[in-house]
């Protein structure tokens, strides 16, 4: 199925503009700032624009078992589209991972988070944000991690619980909360911080966060929907994939 979309996408790469169309994509809120790049390539390259929706893959998930007519999900994790394609609201065998993420602890305080973060063992430093574990793969990991290093029983009172990664990084970076559990997307681009101090979560301690697309059945049979996962796919996204601090 993969080889039969990049044989579509690059049908379309060569009459792109009398075929133009428009493709509804739900996107993974840690993804919204390298999608939206790519959407803007992708519209230059091919014709066909993206209309991206932000938000959490759980909320994605309810809306698409109630019909919700996208045409492509850009999942936080592997396990969504996986699910949707064995309850048959997915097309078979067009799930695949598009980047691997990783979590930070980020303050938009420069001085605030030490190389190792040791800052979470400091008390008095404030709120922390996290995704809706339940909701969020990037806030399940975030309790991963902290069960992990021990610190479960301590930090529970100075948790902030959001709805998705955006809002996580939201609260952190307008002082609502001190610190934030939150994609390595958020605050870098090309290798460097864009802002604030951070602690990059070793990958050791939560699950991976393979992050999956899938051709919804609503984009089944469309040219457009096909290109865009082919696009994904290609040299001009996973350069961006890279600069955002994701492992195409």
């Amino acid at each position: 199925m993969l080889a039969r979309l990049a044989t579509i996408a690059l049908a379309l790469l060569g009459s792109a503009s009398a075929a133009a169309a428009d493709v509804p994509v739900a996107v993974a809120a840690n993804f919204a700032g390298p999608m939206q790049k790519i959407a803007a390539a992708f519209q230059r390259d091919t014709g066909h624009h993206a209309v991206l929706s932000i938000g959490s893959t759980g909320r994605f998930y309810a809306q698409v078992k109630n019909g919700a007519p996208f045409q492509v999900l850009l999942a936080a994790d592997d396990e969504t589209p996986a699910r949707l394609e064995r309850e048959g609201l997915a097309v078979p065998g067009t799930h695949f991972t598009y980047a691997t993420g990783r979590l930070v602890l980020w303050s938009a305080n420069a001085a605030l988070v030490d190389a190792r973060g040791d800052v979470l063992r400091q008390p008095g430093t404030g709120k922390i944000a996290i995704a809706d574990p339940k909701l969020a793969p990037y806030g399940a990991a975030a309790l991963q991690a902290i069960d992990k290093l021990g610190l479960a029983a301590t930090l529970q009172p100075r948790l902030v619980q959001a709805e998705n990664i955006g809002q996580a990084f939201q609260y952190a970076s307008t002082g609502n909360a001190a610190l934030g559990f939150v994609a390595l997307s958020q605050v870098m681009l090309d290798g460097r911080l864009t802002s604030g101090s951070a602690w990059i979560v070793p990958a050791s301690l939560h699950a991976p966060l393979r992050q999956d697309a899938v051709l919804l059945l609503p984009g089944k049979d469309r040219p457009a929907a096909a290109a865009l996962l082919a696009y994904l796919r290609g040299p001009a996204a996973r350069a961006i994939l890279r600069a955002h601090g994701y492992e195409p």
